[in-house]
């Protein structure tokens, strides 16, 4: 499956359009990592705990994503973005879309 944020790809031609595939992941963080994020606030550095989160969040949408364009036949997913929002207190959508094609 190709992946880009582009809306072609050099030198293929898109010969299907499936329209706009996504994927998401609700998260919420645990009171191990809200304690080790509050300390480090307060010192400064990275939030190694939430860096992993959203790491770990954003395969997991992709993959959500790509399957979703698999079942309908592509084998490129154009334009793709990221979007997050809060959904509950602690917790947190990670939404990925695209446009999904069959480029040849």
């Amino acid at each position: 499956m190709i992946i880009t944020n582009i809306e072609y790809i050099p030198g293929k031609e898109i010969v299907e359009h499936y329209g706009v595939v996504s994927g998401s992941t609700v998260r919420a963080k645990h009171a191990g990592r809200d304690i080790a994020a509050s300390i480090k606030n307060i010192f400064g550095g990275e939030l190694k705990g939430y860096t992993e989160l959203l790491s770990e969040s954003r395969d997991e949408a992709m993959k959500r994503m790509k399957a979703q364009a698999a079942s309908l036949g592509a084998n490129a997913i154009l334009n793709v973005r990221f979007s997050t929002s809060s959904v509950a207190a602690g917790a947190a959508e990670l939404y990925v879309y695209g446009t999904a094609v069959k480029a040849v």
